[in-house]
């Protein structure tokens, strides 16, 4: 099958005109954040805010275009709406979100509101959503989100994991994940599959080594389509790996997708805490339960010995989540094996199922589905039934 490249489909959006500005998208320097792998192709459309709302056909007709290439699988093509200096975001619009025009503007418009607070992402047939996040890197997030959402399924839910880390995809190597997603329209994506989890990452439509180099309403309206355009099916769980920190990516997901509630991982230290905390404040204001904190690497195992030494400290996140009256889900250890494990794509929780690493996640996940199970007791929101238009 012929391979599209990138000056390709730069050819192909040559014939797309913009309807205002009297030329094509590509010599009106409108196409932005161009990624083309194994025949799925990813881009944006820049465009003014004032345009955003009447601008969706020129979104689609530029998504048939590149379809129509040979050797094209799938496309996705994003709106965004970038404001120049001194210019007032539209009402209800969010500082950099989506346009209002464009597919995630026009499904927030109608909920009321382009992502901000009062909008919700809708993902049919997912029962319940999770953000696994931390105040910043280096905690172990992802590896604690992966073994989270495999300890999930062990238990019996149907479950699926989003790496909404759109800079630092890890999924591809943590859950040992090869190959691309496919598209059986060219508008809707279906998942990966691994350790029955159904997975979703960026990181499935560019190259490892290839760096992320996009604007804050780029990576908005990625995440957006990650969760509203892929075939979840249906899940007990959805699982998203958040990226760390409090930025732009991190709020679009607090205030735009129906979370059930957020797990702050942290590691014991106090410098770490102290990030957590904003982590778990921010989740706080938008309204979003905090399920409870895990302190990872609570504890280094040796593995000749099997004594026990306290690198970072031992009980700051358990003191913390007492502070703050959130519950405290338990300790992961600083492990060889689950380091291991974890670059190898194999999951500690299904490499080991016997060991004590695999029943602390396993315990975790047992007490988190509790607590989505009784929201009313536990205080967790649960996500609504929504359905797609």
């Amino acid at each position: 099958m012929a391979v599209v490249s990138e000056s390709q489909v730069l050819d192909a959006l040559r014939c797309v005109p913009d309807p205002d500005r009297g030329g094509d998208i590509v010599s009106l320097d409108m196409v932005s954040g161009l990624t083309v792998k194994d025949g799925h192709v990813l881009f944006s459309i820049e465009v003014d805010p004032e345009r955003g709302p009447r601008l969706e056909p020129l979104r689609q007709a530029a998504e048939r275009t590149v379809q129509a290439l040979p050797g094209v699988l799938s496309v996705t093509a994003m709106l965004t709406a970038h404001r120049q200096a001194g210019q007032s975001a539209p009402q209800g619009a969010p500082p950099g979100g989506p346009a209002a025009g464009s597919a995630a503007g026009q499904a927030a418009n109608r909920r009321g509101g382009g992502g901000g607070a009062g909008g919700r992402i809708e993902i049919e047939g997912v029962k319940a959503i999770i953000a696994v996040a931390s105040g910043k890197g280096g905690v172990g997030k992802s590896t604690t989100a992966v073994n989270l959402a495999v300890a999930f399924g062990v238990n019996g839910q149907r479950v699926g994991l989003l790496d909404a880390d759109i800079y630092g995809p890890s999924m591809p190597r943590m859950m040992a994940i090869s190959g691309k997603p496919t598209s059986p329209d060219g508008q809707r994506i279906d998942p990966m599959h691994k350790h029955g989890v159904s997975v979703m990452s960026i990181g499935f439509m560019v190259p490892e080594d290839t760096p992320m180099i996009w604007r804050g309403p780029m990576v908005q309206s990625a995440l957006t389509q990650m969760l509203r355009d892929v075939n979840w099916g249906e899940l007990d769980v959805l699982v998203v790996d958040m990226p760390p920190g409090t930025g732009d990516a991190q709020l679009t997901m607090a205030q735009s997708v129906p979370l059930s509630g957020a797990v702050i991982v942290s590691t014991p230290q106090d410098i770490a805490l102290l990030d957590a905390r904003k982590g778990l404040n921010m989740f706080r204001k938008v309204d979003v339960p905090v399920l409870g904190i895990i302190e990872n690497m609570s504890y280094f195992a040796c593995p000749h010995c099997g004594g026990r030494s306290e690198i970072f400290g031992y009980g700051g996140a358990k003191a913390e989540a007492e502070r703050l009256g959130c519950e405290f889900l338990g300790e992961v250890p600083l492990d060889l094996h689950i380091r291991e494990a974890s670059d190898a794509g194999e999951p500690i929780v299904l490499t080991q199922p016997e060991s004590e690493h695999a029943a602390i996640f396993r315990a975790m996940a047992g007490r988190l589905w509790a607590k989505l199970a009784d929201p009313a007791a536990a205080g967790v929101r649960q996500a609504p039934r929504i359905l797609i238009q």
